[in-house]
């Protein structure tokens, strides 16, 4: 039987808001969102890979990414930590550096926050920095979903259906979104 994504995302027209529950440790998708791994899972064939992922995981290190889209086009994206308490919570700033069609070089921040509940994690993502820009909340918006159908099928497809793991509940001490 094939597992449903159960993905949300929203925007008010300033902030993106997007969350997905999978079955695994927090621990397991925060590898997955900071490791070399991102380049296994983010995208499809028929719209964008990314590759070439580099981060220094540390507060005030850097990262960067290009997204490759399906024509082959590169696409650069980079950013700073702003904080990292693994594995529950990263914030970090993203700018394309290139002029994106709705959001232009503006820097925005990304905040994950990674809550375990009952069996999995809860992943919630705060996408704020759109003032002015709500075509741009849409567009990522739609795009969060994706990103989050695409990493839980990626973990999902690593576990095996006869020796799944019981994990307890969790409580999250912060909220996702960065003041």
């Amino acid at each position: 039987m094939m597992h449903i994504p159960r993905v949300q995302s929203m925007t008010n027209g300033d902030t993106v808001m997007a969350s997905v529950e999978i079955e695994a440790p927090p621990e397991r998708i925060f590898r997955a969102l900071v490791g070399k791994e991102v380049e296994q899972w983010w995208g499809s064939a028929d719209t964008y890979r990314m590759v070439d992922w580099s981060a220094d995981l540390r507060v005030g290190g850097h990262w960067t990414v290009v997204v490759r889209t399906a024509d082959g086009k590169a696409m650069p994206a980079s950013g700073e930590f702003l904080d990292i308490e693994a594995p529950r919570r990263i914030v970090q700033t993203r700018t394309y550096d290139w002029d994106h069609p709705t959001l232009g070089r503006r820097q925005t921040t990304v905040a994950w926050l990674l809550q375990q509940v009952g069996r999995g994690t809860r992943l919630t993502v705060c996408h704020g920095g759109f003032a002015g820009l709500s075509n741009a909340a849409t567009e990522h918006a739609e795009g969060w979903a994706r990103v989050l159908a695409w990493l839980q099928a990626h973990v999902d497809a690593e576990r095996p259906a006869a020796h799944e793991q019981r994990i307890d509940d969790g409580k999250a001490s912060r909220s996702p979104c960065p003041p």
